[in-house]
């Protein structure tokens, strides 16, 4: 019996290996990793510091097909790019210049058993041609190269992080192959854990203006589960003007606000003001007064001073109506929206990315969403009767790394890993169904 040797590509911090070797060492089956490539500094200094490495190379577009040692299974979690409709590319059957490639052109030289690919849910309906398809024309692309011209026997499905005993909704598309038996991505065992399980406590929690504001208008187990985004969000989204960043608001003037806020994405409102709807449209005091009738308490005037003193602190701003207009360019037709300057100004919500420091707060009792690297630095937690980052270590066990894994970069850098990896647990069950069905020679 020999050792099951693999490459692993485009590594991250090497999460697909780490589950396939998981996998081998309950069946008391040797691995070998002959080739590992990746080119983020961080996440190198990761696989180093967690992984033994004979063979480490850079730059995969750099890598001859002659340097690369004979293997049994290839794994790669490549970043997907869209495919480009310019050129030759006949219906999107021509993968060259994609990462993909590199992964085909990999497989097609070397001919190994079987590999693992993983990507974003996305993914399935990429490019898609016809509204009721089931998948876009890049992953038929895809299997298409694998299944008719690299001959290999392909499922692939979408898994979810949660049922694999891993306190995080992460749903990934998993693509897997052998040479002559179709592996089964169904039925896998349902395991089940809340945030709790993974969570440690008695941290230092976070003293800033922001979280202050924040408790001094919520107590801690009202914060449970909720977001904190000037944006559409539900019963459980906390905006700027509820616990007062910019400053203090009355009870009338968050009323109005939330008013405001669900009426101006009505489309009867682009055709009163003439131009075509966008989600989020500066409204006029006349407009503001046909839902806002509650204010019998205040004449116009003053409905119209609680408006602009809304503007003066930041939570609206007076402008006029954005119009649709589109431009031809070289590489097709560009759609902008431009203020159209002979329409009424009126009152719109001041939206998009603020600097809140928190935007998410986790309810222990649940799971997490999806972990994504831009936003990891801004979820909290609840400890101490106050609010802190997710460590590093609770990130890791959101993923279903063991203890022993350790990233040895700073927590921004630890952040961008976390966020861009796979959950161990998710390929350790994929891999166990995949030596089901391989012999050993």
């Amino acid at each position: 019996m020999k050792n099951i040797k693999f490459l692993d590509l485009f590594a991250g911090m090497g999460g697909i290996r780490l589950g396939f070797e998981q996998a081998c060492q309950d069946n008391n089956i040797e691995t070998e990793c002959v080739l590992t490539s990746e080119i983020k500094p961080h996440a190198i200094q990761t696989l180093k510091h967690n992984h033994d490495h004979k063979n480490f190379v850079g730059d995969i577009f750099k890598l001859k097909n002659e340097d690369i040692p004979d293997f049994d299974f290839l794994f790669g979690g490549f970043p997907c790019q869209p495919f480009s409709s310019s050129g030759k590319r006949q219906g999107f059957c021509d993968t060259r210049g994609t990462l993909f490639f590199e992964i085909e052109r990999i497989l097609k030289y070397k001919k190994p058993y079987g590999f693992i690919l993983e990507n974003v849910e996305g993914l399935v309906k990429h490019d898609l041609e016809n509204k009721e398809d089931m998948i876009g024309k890049t992953l038929k692309t895809i299997l298409y190269k694998l299944e008719n011209e690299l001959r290999y026997k392909v499922v692939w499905k979408i898994l979810d992080s949660v049922d694999f005993g891993v306190p995080q909704s992460r749903k990934r598309i998993f693509i897997v192959g052998t040479k002559d038996v179709k592996v089964s991505l169904d039925s896998f065992s349902i395991q089940n854990k809340i945030l709790a399980d993974c969570l440690e406590y008695g941290l230092n929690t976070m003293e800033t203006n922001f979280t202050k504001k924040i408790l001094s208008h919520y107590k801690i187990k009202d914060l449970y589960g909720k977001s904190i985004k000037d944006k559409r969000g539900g019963k459980n989204n906390i905006h700027s003007w509820d616990i007062g960043i910019k400053g203090e608001c009355s009870k009338e003037e968050v009323d109005i606000l939330n008013k405001l806020f669900k009426a101006r994405r009505k489309k009867q409102w682009a055709d009163e003001i003439g131009i075509d709807w966008m989600d989020g449209m500066p409204l006029t005091l006349k407009q503001i007064k046909t839902f806002a009738p509650s204010y019998d308490l205040f004449g116009d005037y003053n409905i119209k001073e609680m408006l602009d003193n809304l503007v003066q602190k930041g939570y609206l701003k007076f402008e006029h109506p954005k119009k649709l207009e589109k431009e031809k360019t070289l590489n097709g037709t560009v759609t902008n929206r431009i203020y159209d300057k002979t329409k009424e100004k009126g009152y719109n919500i001041v939206t998009g990315k603020l600097s809140f420091e928190i935007t998410k707060i986790l309810d222990p009792n649940d799971i997490a969403p999806t972990l994504v690297a831009t936003d990891m630095n801004k979820i909290a937690v609840p400890d101490n009767n106050g609010l802190r980052r997710l460590t590093t270590r609770e990130g890791l066990r959101l993923f279903g790394y063991p203890e022993t894994f350790e990233i040895p970069v700073n927590d921004k850098n630890a952040y961008d890993l976390l966020g861009n990896t796979v959950v161990v647990p998710v390929v350790k069950a994929i891999s166990k169904r995949l030596l089901n069905n391989y012999t050993l020679l």
